[in-house]
């Protein structure tokens, strides 16, 4: 089993989650496992088939950009199941993992319009991809179900890795007003954090994994995928040959997508604010409050 990544796996977000999806399958089932950081399109069709050739039995590509190569290439492996982490396009061994990320996102944002003293907070994409899209609108939805007068500045940085340039979009915001700041940016994200570190009263939501270590002093808590979880899911049913492809939908009911407080500043936390969190949690599982999202339709997607 294989995967491709965008980015590094040292980032300790997205594609660090991803990774440690991959030892997980290791461990848990005894695969055989490889791992590629791939940069272009190109790169993404040229691994994919080379796996396939190989006659790896799953390979992930761990992102929306991956899901046009795995829609070329699966039809010439079909031996070979192909996972893109986020998209819209399935076929007979081709399916994208979408992670309901608007769910915790929704949360983080009830906490920035809640501890905002400034009513100005920020989002920080790497690159401006739906499902990042998503997340921020469910975020700002958050933001306003506590406070609509609160602004919300948003901004791209252009990649996922460029630490420097996400410091600079940071304070950017920062100068502008805003004291939390809700990023989704892998590696480039941790200028973020040192942006926040270096300024007063700034806090900053850890995207992907759980962030509280990176930069213990100013995360507030992460919004969380629980990759290994979800990767190992899909992988115990492709070796017991029960995989059946379609558009798979991960979120806070299966326990892949969550909201994590850092307990070093759970005490900006109040009772009554975590009573709020707790009772919006509850909504959502219950089907009874839908946070926004960006619904990406494809003609070529099946269901």
């Amino acid at each position: 089993m294989a995967l491709l990544t965008p980015g590094p796996i040292s980032d300790h977000a997205w594609n660090a989650g991803a990774y440690q999806g991959l030892l997980r399958i290791r461990d848990s089932i005894g695969a055989h496992i490889s791992h590629i950081q791939v940069k272009t399109p190109a790169d993404f069709e040229e691994n994919f088939r080379a796996y396939g050739a190989q006659g790896y039995n799953l390979v992930f590509g761990h992102g929306f950009e991956f899901q046009d190569a795995a829609s070329r290439v699966g039809p010439d492996y079909p031996h070979t199941v192909y996972i893109t982490t986020s998209g819209n396009r399935s076929g007979p061994n081709v399916a994208p993992m979408i992670f309901g990320f608007e769910e915790p996102s929704y949360l983080a944002g009830i906490i920035a319009g809640t501890l905002s003293r400034s009513r100005v907070v920020g989002v920080i994409g790497g690159t401006d991809l739906p499902p990042v899209k998503s997340s921020f609108l469910a975020f700002t939805a958050g933001v306003h179900a506590v406070d609509p007068r609160v602004t919300v500045l948003t901004s791209y940085i252009g990649n996922w890795d460029d630490a420097s340039a996400g410091k600079e979009q940071a304070l950017a915001q920062i100068q502008r007003g805003a004291d939390f700041i809700f990023q989704n940016a892998d590696a480039a994200g941790l200028g973020i954090f040192q942006a926040a570190k270096e300024s007063k009263g700034v806090y900053v939501f850890g995207a992907n994994s759980d962030q509280s270590s990176v930069a213990p002093g100013v995360v507030i808590a992460s919004v969380v995928i629980d990759l290994p979880h979800a990767f190992l899911t899909v992988a115990r049913q492709v070796k017991a040959r029960t995989f059946k492809p379609g558009i798979l939908y991960l979120g806070t009911g299966s326990d892949v997508t969550r909201l994590v407080i850092n307990p070093a500043l759970k005490s900006l936390i109040s009772p009554a604010l975590q009573a709020r969190l707790d009772t919006t949690r509850q909504a959502i599982l219950d089907g009874r409050l839908h946070p926004p999202r960006i619904e990406f339709v494809d003609s070529t997607s099946a269901r």
